[in-house]
């Protein structure tokens, strides 16, 4: 259906430009969730000729298929790539609307408008339909794997209280002139500007959505009795039987596509069904739009017509053309053989695909020559006859805190700590994708050697049972999506693009072997889970060996390896940190978005069900609580430490990340809870002390 939408948007263009060829260029802009389908409409707009089509500014939405770090870095490379680092990026904001509905500043696109509120963390009242991990958000944001391996990276990316808001751009963009709007996703961000800027409207010319599943019939809809294949267009949520009448892009946030209504043009489907509906008239009289009677031609051969090379039965040595087609016509040149076939390109003469291959906007695709080469090299110690020291696994959600803890477990002597293994939770403060962080840190480490296994994106009892590709977010709704939450972890505060790049990276490779419907070209690049890390290192292990685990971040995979057989007893010692104990009734947890939990901490909070079964357990554990982590919360004394040490690539990494907290804690009060990080360090320290 999304497809077939940017075709009915390509044909909508090319009749503008029919009808204004003489005129100014259409200014654009584009907003957009940033799905691979997106991704290859924004290529096709960035390849029209810019003086009838000019892209102005792009924003994103950041409540559906992709999340805002992620996104906002994609778009920029894809920018870089096609020479266009002058459109500007708007990604989210962190304004407010007030319970009574009065707008201020520039507010984000992080829930959808009936969920928006004084603050960026929310539930996922619409989005829990798309799937988290694998085949949902986990491969938009990686591209399935492909940006880090294709894409080059150019100047720009996300920097904290520095990113345009999505606001702040279309304000610029449409308050310049007259503006045509692509709506690719939901539609908080414009729904959310023609409430705040009315005076603003007239500037826009038109609005082109895709999305909507139009009048679709179910018979015994009520409730879930209705199978999709009964219905009549379909919608198309996960699962299918949850909502058979809806689309994505309207479902995600449906009152704003109720706020866009009155602005919307004559949409295919609508169009279409009013016409039928008036099929007496071959005029093509309908409720929706005044129609053009056209003739059309379809084109199915090259220039330079008539000039054949055998490719053409329809000509090719016949005196009299098959069908009766005419000589010399858009039929009778050369025509596509096969796929492989450089049909745009025959004999270096541009054929009907010129149309989005205009010179100006070549882009620029030859990554040998125009971009830094990066070369793909595995990075690995050799300890030589060096005795190695116990085993650990360090169990991280990727916050902030966890890669100084990670940095410290790198440094101390391989005689002391063996590091055998790393597993990312993203149950907490990053989502999955945030694993090619941890990869690029490792590579910078020089210890590409370590495995890095993906945990569930769901707490206990989060994923819905019968489709568990989707589910809740009961306790990750606590976590800003925006400043100082996962727009922040997802990017590592804007320095993550500084980290050179590992040859490993997340990929949607998988095989039958591992319960993927089919081979992918390459499955032995499959991702390995958590489980299949552990299990690797417990076959690795001397006899007698145990392994020593210290977890930073919710306790969901720990509970899933305890619940493996015998794994209990493959545990020498497990630090924990997290939770919070105190004497004192006046210490506060540091859950700041849940008021009525004033005791709370996050790590527990973000998979209580998780943490009751490893407490349950019988495992030795070391807890290093909330009170405790707070004793080590200096930013001023640990940065000058830092900047007196050798000026290691870590040191100056950690030195820039923990200048940048600081330097944010003392700039906004969106990120006053910036010194909850710095304790995390604490369990490496104990477990190396």
């Amino acid at each position: 259906m999304r497809l077939f939408g940017l075709l009915v948007l390509s044909i909508l263009v090319g009749k503008f430009s029919q009808n204004q060829a003489d005129a100014r260029p259409r200014r654009i802009l584009m907003d957009t969730d940033v799905n691979m389908d997106d991704v290859f409409a924004l290529f096709y707009v960035l390849k029209q000729n810019k003086s009838e089509f000019d892209l102005q500014a792009i924003t994103i939405n950041a409540n559906e298929w992709s999340d805002a770090g992620h996104a906002v870095d994609h778009v920029y490379d894809i920018l870089f790539m096609m020479d266009r680092d002058d459109i500007k990026v708007g990604v989210g904001g962190e304004g407010v609307i007030s319970p009574n509905g009065t707008i201020f500043g520039h507010v984000g696109g992080y829930l959808p408008i009936i969920d928006q509120g004084m603050g960026t963390a929310g539930g996922c009242r619409y989005r829990q339909a798309i799937p988290v991990g694998c085949k949902g958000r986990l491969d938009i944001n990686t591209n399935f794997g492909l940006r880090k391996a294709f894409l080059p990276q150019g100047g720009r990316k996300y920097s904290p209280l520095h990113q345009p808001t999505a606001q702040q751009v279309m304000i610029d963009a449409i308050s310049a002139g007259p503006i045509d709007v692509f709506l690719l996703g939901a539609h908080t961000n414009l729904a959310i500007f023609l409430m705040n800027n009315p005076y603003l409207k007239e500037n826009i010319e038109h609005i082109y959505v895709m999305g909507g599943a139009v009048r679709p019939k179910c018979p015994n809809s009520a409730g879930y009795s209705a199978k999709p294949e009964q219905c009549y267009p379909p919608g198309s949520l996960f699962p299918d039987y949850s909502n058979p009448y809806a689309e994505f892009n309207i479902f995600g946030d449906p009152f704003a596509a109720y706020m866009n209504y009155f602005m919307w043009d004559s949409f295919m489907v609508g169009v279409s069904l009013s016409v039928m509906s008036n099929s007496g008239s071959r005029f093509g009289e309908n409720e929706f739009a005044e129609m053009e009677y056209m003739n059309l031609t379809v084109v199915t051969s090259n220039k330079p017509y008539g000039g054949l090379d055998g490719s053409n039965p329809f000509f090719d040595g016949r005196d009299i053309p098959k069908f009766h087609l005419q000589k010399n016509g858009v039929h009778s040149g050369h025509v596509q053989t096969g796929m492989n076939d450089p049909f745009c390109f025959v004999h270096n003469q541009k054929g009907r695909c010129e149309v989005i291959n205009w010179p100006e906007q070549t882009g620029r695709f030859n990554i040998a020559t125009q971009f830094p080469y990066y070369k793909e090299v595995m990075l690995q110690p050799d300890f030589g006859t060096r005795k190695l020291g116990k085993p650990v696994i360090f169990d991280m959600d990727m916050s902030p805190g966890d890669f100084l803890a990670l940095f410290y477990l790198l440094k101390l002597t391989v005689e002391l700590i063996d590091l055998k293994g790393i597993l990312v939770t993203p149950t907490g403060w990053a989502t999955a994708a945030t694993v090619n962080v941890v990869y690029d840190v490792l590579h910078m480490m020089r210890r590409d050697d370590i495995p890095v296994g993906l945990g569930d994106a769901f707490a206990i009892g989060q994923a819905n049972q019968l489709f568990t590709a989707i589910g809740d977010c009961k306790y990750s709704h606590a976590i800003p999506h925006g400043s100082g939450g996962f727009l922040d972890s997802d990017t590592l505060y804007g320095l993550a693009r500084h980290l050179p790049r590992s040859p490993r990276r997340y990929t949607a490779e998988n095989s039958v072997k591992f319960g993927a419907p089919r081979d992918t070209d390459h499955p032995e690049l499959r991702q390995p889970k958590a489980l299949d890390v552990w299990t690797s290192i417990v076959k690795s292990l001397d006899p007698g060996s145990k392994i020593t685990i210290v977890t930073n971040g919710p306790l969901t995979t720990l509970a899933q390896i305890i619940s493996l057989k015998n794994a209990i007893s493959m545990i020498q010692d497990v630090y924990i940190v997290g939770g919070h104990i105190s004497h004192d009734s006046e210490a506060r947890g540091n859950l700041f978005t849940v008021p009525r939990n004033e005791y709370g901490e996050f790590n527990m909070f973000l998979d209580p069900l998780a943490a009751k079964e490893v407490f349950d357990s019988e495992l030795n554990i070391t807890l290093v609580p909330l009170n405790i982590q707070r004793r080590v919360s200096s930013f001023r004394e640990i940065i000058e430490q830092l900047q007196s040490s050798n000026k290691t690539p870590e040191a100056t990494f950690a030195c820039r990340l923990l200048s940048r907290l600081w330097w944010l804690q003392q700039k906004h009060h969106r990120y006053n809870h910036m010194d909850m990080f710095v304790g995390e360090v604490l369990g490496a320290v104990v477990l190396g002390s």
